[in-house]
């Protein structure tokens, strides 16, 4: 099946650069449509310790950051050969995963394409994996893509 409508979070990292580099080539061999959303994390200004902060050049500064990274984003696909689409979203609260799977729905994507750390154990119990939760809410297919080789063989099963 050729995917026609691609969507890929990104955020600057590593880790969303493999994914974005995936749906690249996804794009220019099916000419699909590709959809960058930067979901901007606005739970972490509110959870300052500090009372009485003013978080409004907090926000700013860090919608500042998503637009820059988001355009910088864009450049590359573009220089790549492919015209994508940019959406900048603000999240207050909610999971960023049901923000990327709403955002999926709304746009009618037919695939999501997502970096992911690959995190085990605690690590992954503590930070979460928005990854994970996507694959697992998304209603269309989800392409994960490991930010660094393909990890450890599992081991040889038992005879």
């Amino acid at each position: 099946m050729a995917y026609k409508r691609i969507l890929v979070p990104v955020d600057g990292g590593e880790t969303s650069a493999k994914g974005l580099s995936e749906a690249i080539k996804m794009a220019r061999r099916g000419r699909a449509r590709l959809l960058l959303l930067h979901v901007v994390e606005e739970y972490s200004a509110f959870s300052a310790p500090e009372v009485g902060i003013d978080v409004g050049p907090l926000l700013e500064a860090m919608l500042g950051t998503g637009r820059r990274t988001l355009a910088r984003i864009e450049r590359r696909v573009r220089s790549a050969g492919v015209r994508p689409e940019t959406l900048m979203v603000e999240n207050v609260g909610g999971r960023v995963a049901d923000e990327i799977v709403w955002q999926a729905k709304r746009w009618k994507a037919d695939l999501i394409v997502i970096g992911t750390h690959g995190r085990r154990g605690l690590q992954r119990a503590l930070l979460g994996s928005d990854a994970e939760l996507v694959a697992r809410y998304s209603p269309v297919p989800v392409l994960l893509v490991p930010a660094r080789g393909r990890g450890k063989p599992s081991p040889k099963p038992r005879r």
